[in-house]
């Protein structure tokens, strides 16, 4: 039962954490850390990863649909607006993944060590914090995601790798800052991370095709898929509420309070 309940406590976090600017590899260490919860098996993370990936294909599913068969349209048929718009959509995931890409193949002991302590993901949080906190300030425009637009989200999406560092809230922020529109780029930020979460469970199923999970297991893992699946699709809807509210900055509150908090009590202030 002790198992069971900890697959739901962090398949919640990581479907509310991984959507929210709030960055859920941060929260995850923290709340191991404070539940004195030991590191998950590989399968349990590639399976909480594919619930949130699989919020993303329920709640995006139309333009994704539109952005799987555009290529295809373009080569045998004769295409609308509503392709050729998303069709550049597809150019700009791509161009948006190669960072990421880059840095998780170079670099990925070193960030195996940082994603282990508690004060770097309090450190980076405060980050997080900031870059969420000062969103108001930074002059709104309406600008279309691009290629320059989408590179720049792709960089930030490459520092999001560092636990406490927000990948939607870094990628809507460079966008927002870059001059997009905050909708669209929210929107982008969502759809641009379905690459690297998928390349994340892929370069992770080798490991765990070799040492697959028992019967036992499996109840937790489906119970926490369920969770993160969940608790994904109403983080979607969540901030995409707070995006046309122009609230995005209670995140950066949020993060700032959690960061602030947590370094005082580790430190012992």
């Amino acid at each position: 039962m002790e198992s069971l309940i900890k697959a739901i406590i962090l398949g919640t976090i990581q479907g509310l954490t991984e959507f929210l600017p709030v960055s859920s590899s941060g929260h995850l260490v923290i709340f191991s850390h404070l539940l004195h919860f030991k590191q998950s098996s590989l399968a349990f993370d590639v399976f909480l990863h594919l619930g949130t990936l699989l919020s993303i294909f329920v709640l995006f599913w139309k333009e994704l649909k539109v952005m799987i068969v555009s290529p295809f349209v373009a080569v045998f048929g004769s295409m609308n607006e509503e392709q050729k718009y998303y069709l550049r959509w597809d150019w700009y995931v791509i161009l948006a993944s190669i960072p990421a890409g880059i840095v998780g193949v170079l670099f990925e002991d070193q960030i195996d060590v940082i994603f282990s302590s508690i004060v770097y993901s309090l450190f980076f949080l405060f980050v997080t914090g900031t870059l969420m906190a000062s969103i108001p300030f930074i002059k709104k425009r309406q600008g279309e995601i691009n290629s320059g637009r989408s590179f720049l989200m792709g960089l930030a999406q490459a520092f999001a790798i560092l636990p406490g560092i927000s990948r939607s809230g870094s990628t809507i922020f460079t966008g927002i800052l870059a001059g997009g529109e905050q909708e669209k780029v929210a929107r982008f930020s969502f759809i641009m991370s379905v690459p690297a979460v998928a390349g994340a469970v892929v370069l992770k199923l080798r490991e765990l095709l070799l040492a697959p999970p028992s019967t036992a297991e499996m109840i937790n893992i489906a119970a926490g898929t369920l969770f993160a699946f969940a608790f994904g699709c109403l983080a979607i809807i969540w901030l995409l509420d707070f995006v046309k509210r122009g609230k995005l900055q209670w995140f950066g509150y949020y993060c700032l309070t959690i960061s602030i908090i947590g370094l005082i009590i580790y430190f012992g202030f």
